[in-house]
């Protein structure tokens, strides 16, 4: 197939990996920045609350004290202050964080749309939107399945555990609409580059929106326990540029 010999940035896990993935779509972006921001305030409150216990376990013990204990059990301005400075910070931190939700709620006119059905144990993906464009009887439908150690080309760069049969090839910068179900169990799309996880919830269709903004190889899982074999449906998409896509060659397999 034509895309395999071309070099993609491959946004595939790395050893002791304790950061997020690179972003490829705004959401991701936008989780990312405020995971920061999060992370910012929960330092010096980590650091307020250390402070705290050590001057309390150092300067509140008998041994340590000589002076007469205070005889009180209420304190009015004490009880204000720890109730309303953490309900200032919670204020604080949701203003960002409504923005971030509204923003990767909002529903944009797609361009594409594309159906993920998971199944015990296995994705498969439906295009609707080239039908009419297509000889009769032509399915828009495959099947993506994990290629074991022994499917896996000979070619280096392939990843154990994350490689299927068919890759799922879509455009970047544009919007595309995904819709995901189960055909059985509950499962779960995920792929972190883009920070999208939908459930898929048999007879129910859940709606997500992408935006790609640059080419690559990407990964992701099932993230719903689904049965024994949960660990071994895995996700792998090809974002490509939008004069490279051929809408109807749908899949990218294997050989």
């Amino acid at each position: 197939m034509k895309y395999l010999n071309t070099k993609f940035f491959c946004d595939a896990p790395v050893h002791w990996q304790t950061s997020f993935s690179e972003p490829a779509s705004p959401t991701m972006e936008g989780i990312i920045e405020f995971h920061n921001h999060l992370m910012v305030i929960l330092s010096f409150i980590a650091l307020f609350v250390g402070w705290l216990l050590v001057s309390c376990l150092r300067f509140y013990v008998d041994s340590n004290n000589d002076a007469k204990p205070e005889m009180f059990t209420h304190s009015a301005n004490l009880e204000i202050i720890w109730t309303s400075l953490p309900a200032l910070i919670l204020l604080v931190l949701s203003v960002p964080s409504f923005a971030l939700l509204y923003s990767m709620d909002e529903i944009v006119d797609p361009a594409i749309t594309i159906k993920a059905v998971g199944h015990q144990w296995y994705w498969s993906y439906e295009h609707s939107d080239y039908a009419t464009c297509l000889p009769e009887k032509t399915t828009l439908k495959y099947n993506c399945y994990m290629l074991t150690l022994d499917g896996l080309p000979n070619n280096e760069g392939y990843f154990r555990l994350l490689e299927t049969n068919k890759r799922l090839v879509l455009p970047t910068k544009t919007h595309i609409r995904l819709l995901v179900t189960a055909a059985d169990v509950l499962h779960s799309w995920t792929v972190p580059s883009f920070g999208v996880k939908v459930d898929a919830c048999p007879g129910r269709l859940n709606q997500a929106s992408m935006f790609i903004k640059r080419s690559g190889l990407f990964f992701g899982q099932c993230s719903e326990i689904c049965g024994v074999n949960h660990a071994f449906m895995p996700i792998a998409l090809l974002a490509v540029e939008m004069n490279n896509y051929t809408p109807h060659i749908f899949s990218e397999e294997l050989k």
